[in-house]
C-alpha cells in the first residue's frame, strides 16, 4: 500500500508497506532471472523442463540468497515509488529521492521516501517593481576623441629616430645578456629586441635604466626578480644584465582618416564618421554594462524578499555541498582534517551557508518563472557559443571543455546563469528606454 504526505509544494514523503507475500513472488522472479544464466552445478545452462527449473530456482535461492532479496527489495521501492510519483501527479521529481525511514517487520517492510518537486509559484507583473530606475549619461564629443587618439597609437608605425638619447615612449632596440651569480642565465638573453620604454613588459627597474641610453651605448642594469616571479628558481633573485643600445625607433601614431577607419573597421567602405558611430556604441555599451552591474545585485535581493516559496530540500542540500566544497578549498590541510574528524564542527561549518543556498535555490526557480513569462531563453546554439569561446579565452579545447560540461552535468547551471543574465538585461534595457 502506497500514501503520499505533502509537506508542502516542494517536499513530499512517499510512505510504503511492502508485503512480505509481494517480496517473495518478486524474490521468485529475480531467482528465475538468475538461473536462466546462472552455471549452477548439476543443472545445465539453456531452457529447462518446469520441475528442472524449479529445483534450480531453490538451489540459486540458496546461493543467491542475499543478492536476490537486495534486488528484490530495491524493485519493490522503485514500484513504491513510482506510484507515489504517480499520485503526486507530476511528470518529474527534482534531484534524487531519499530513503528517510527502512523498517524491515515480520510481514512486511515499511519505507519513507522523500521526493522533491517544483514548487508552486504564482507570478503576476509585480515583479517590475523590483527593476529600479536607469540613468544612462549621453557619450560625450571628448570619449570619442579619446578613443580614437588610442586607436591612432594602436595602429602607429615606427621609423629610426635621430634622438639623441631613448625616452619614455620610444623603442629601444637592444641587445642583452643576464647573468645571476656571475653565472649567464638560461633564456636570458636577446638580440635587437624591440623594448617599448614605459611599457612595463620587463623586469620592474629594468626600462628606467634603458631610459637615457645613446646609440652604440653599453651598460650594466642591476635589477632584483619579484618574489612572485614565475619561475621559481630565479624569483627574488639579483640579476645584471649587459645592454646595448643598437637603436632608437619613434612611434607615429596613424593618421585619424578614412583609411584608419577602414583598415580598423575592416571594412572598404568605412569613413571617420562610420567609426565614430561605432566608437559611440561601444562606449554606449560599456556604460550600459557598468550602470547594469550595479542594478542586477539589487533586482536580486528584491525578488528574493518578494516572494515566498516552498524550496525543494534535497535542492537545497546540494546547493551547499557546492558552497562547502568551494570554502574548503581556501581552507589549509590542518582545517580540512579537524573538520573531518569531528562530526560538530562539520555540521555547524555546513550550517552556516544553509539560509544562502536556500536564497539561491528560491532565486533559481522565481527566475525561470519570470523568463518564461518574458520569453527569455538560451538555446543550444547560444550555450555552445559561450564554453567555445571561454574555452578559446583560456587556451583550452573547445571539444574537450563542452565534454566537461556535459559529464560535470554543468550545463544546466550554465544555462540557468546565462538566462538570468538575458532577462536581467532585458528588464534594465525596458526601464532604461523609458
Amino acid at each position: 500500500m502506497v500514501k503520499v504526505e505533502k509537506i508542502d509544494s516542494a517536499n513530499s514523503i512517499i510512505k510504503a508497506n511492502i508485503k512480505n507475500q509481494d517480496l517473495e513472488s518478486k524474490k521468485n522472479k529475480v531467482a528465475k532471472k538468475i538461473a536462466k544464466d546462472a552455471n549452477i552445478p548439476g543443472f545445465r545452462k539453456g531452457k529447462l523442463k518446469p520441475k528442472a527449473l524449479e529445483r534450480k530456482v531453490k538451489a540459486v535461492k540458496k546461493l543467491y540468497a542475499e543478492d536476490i532479496e537486495r534486488e528484490a527489495i530495491s524493485d519493490a521501492v522503485k514500484e513504491a515509488l513510482d506510484e507515489g510519483i504517480k499520485q503526486l501527479g507530476v511528470n518529474e521529481i527534482l534531484g534524487e529521492p531519499e530513503v528517510v525511514q527502512f523498517d524491515k517487520k515480520e510481514e512486511e517492510i515499511y519505507v519513507e521516501i522523500k521526493v522533491y518537486t517544483k514548487p508552486e509559484i504564482n507570478i503576476g507583473d509585480e515583479y517590475k517593481e523590483c527593476v529600479p530606475d536607469v540613468e544612462m549619461s549621453e557619450v560625450s564629443e571628448d570619449e570619442i576623441n579619446k578613443e580614437l587618439e588610442a586607436i591612432s597609437k594602436a595602429e602607429a608605425t615606427t621609423k629610426v629616430s635621430n634622438k639623441e638619447s631613448v625616452e619614455k615612449g620610444d623603442i629601444a632596440v637592444i641587445d642583452f645578456k643576464g647573468y645571476i651569480d656571475g653565472k649567464e642565465m638560461e633564456k636570458g638573453s636577446g638580440e635587437a629586441y624591440p623594448l617599448e620604454i614605459g611599457s612595463g613588459s620587463f623586469i620592474p627597474g629594468f626600462e628606467e635604466q634603458v631610459e637615457g641610453m645613446k646609440v652604440g651605448e653599453s651598460k650594466k642594469i642591476k635589477v632584483t626578480f619579484p618574489e612572485n616571479y614565475g619561475a621559481k628558481e630565479i624569483a627574488g633573485k639579483e640579476a645584471e644584465f649587459e645592454v646595448t643600445l643598437q637603436e632608437i625607433q619613434e612611434k607615429i601614431p596613424a593618421e585619424i582618416n578614412d583609411e584608419l577607419a577602414k583598415k580598423y573597421l575592416g571594412d572598404e567602405n568605412a569613413d571617420v564618421e562610420k567609426l565614430k558611430n561605432y566608437i559611440r556604441t561601444n562606449i554606449q555599451n560599456r556604460k550600459k554594462a557598468e550602470v547594469f552591474a550595479s542594478k542586477k545585485d539589487e533586482i536580486l535581493e528584491c525578488l528574493v524578499k518578494k516572494y515566498e516559496i516552498d524550496v525543494p530540500e534535497g535542492i537545497v542540500e546540494k546547493e551547499i555541498d557546492v558552497m562547502v566544497n568551494n570554502e574548503a578549498a581556501k581552507l589549509s590541510p590542518a582545517e580540512i582534517k579537524e573538520l573531518q574528524k569531528n562530526p560538530e564542527k562539520y555540521k555547524e561549518f555546513r550550517e552556516k551557508f544553509k539560509d544562502e543556498a536556500k536564497e539561491r535555490v528560491k532565486l533559481t526557480f522565481i527566475i525561470d518563472e519570470i523568463a518564461k513569462k518574458e520569453n527569455v531563453n538560451v538555446s543550444d546554439e547560444e550555450l555552445s557559443q559561450v564554453i567555445f569561446y571561454e574555452a578559446i579565452m583560456q587556451g583550452q579545447n573547445p571539444q574537450e571543455a563542452i565534454k566537461y560540461y556535459q559529464e560535470n552535468n554543468l550545463l544546466p547551471v550554465l544555462k540557468m546563469n546565462l538566462i538570468e543574465e538575458k532577462l536581467l538585461n532585458k528588464l534594465l534595457e525596458e526601464k532604461a528606454s523609458k
